[in-house]
């Protein structure tokens, strides 16, 4: 007899991310974390860093209310040049970003990370997906800011949205942008001992 496989538990609120779970059909319990982020826990540490250690914290504080289970943890970054281009503030804050990314390369980064409850280890990975703006005019910018896509989104755009149409082209993992690598959590599912396909839910042919 098999053992059962341990409960998912995701520690994001991002409907993107519960959206790609779903459609892999695997199930996970919403659980939140009370990580808040503070600038000391991630200061010296280059981007890649910073986004896997920043998932590995909203991971292992939601982990501490469980006795077991695997608790997945997530952050995305997006950055230009040097520069890590957050959520904006307002309205000019994601305007002054989307000007910076019009006609040029950047860099999305997500970090992921799983906490294994029971055996109290982490695993954490960070995936990085190269994005190709084309240049956008003052109507592109100012149509899309009155949308709500812009304001809860790293780098004030969500490439699943009406910002496809800013994208010529990716290198890398598409479901990196949008938040949640697929197959670097498949990998760290692997690392940790686990396949991820076995805790699909598929519904077979009759």
């Amino acid at each position: 007899m098999t053992a059962a496989l341990p409960k998912l538990y995701l520690a994001s609120k991002s409907p993107r991310r519960h959206e790609i779970l779903h459609g892999l059909h695997v199930p996970f319990k919403y659980i939140e974390s009370p990580y808040e982020e503070k600038i000391s826990d991630v200061e010296n540490l280059v981007p890649e860093e910073k986004s896997a250690k920043l998932a590995s914290l909203k991971a292992m504080y939601a982990s501490h209310s469980l006795e077991s289970g695997l608790v997945i943890g997530a952050d995305t970054i997006v950055v230009d040049g040097s520069e890590i281009l957050g959520k904006p503030k307002d309205r000019n804050d994601a305007k002054r970003m989307l000007k910076e990314l019009s006609g040029k390369k950047h860099r999305v980064i997500s970090g992921i990370a799983l906490v294994d409850v029971q055996q109290q280890k982490i695993y954490s990975h960070s995936e990085i997906t190269y994005v190709y703006f084309r240049k956008l005019t003052e109507k592109d910018i100012e149509t899309y800011l009155n949308t709500k896509e812009p304001y809860d989104k790293a780098g004030a755009y969500g490439i699943q949205g009406h910002a496809a149409l800013f994208v010529e082209k990716i290198e890398g993992c598409y479901f990196n942008v949008v938040g949640f690598p697929v197959v670097a959590f498949d990998n760290i599912m692997k690392e940790a001992g686990y396949d991820l396909i076995d805790f699909m839910k598929l519904e077979e042919k009759a």
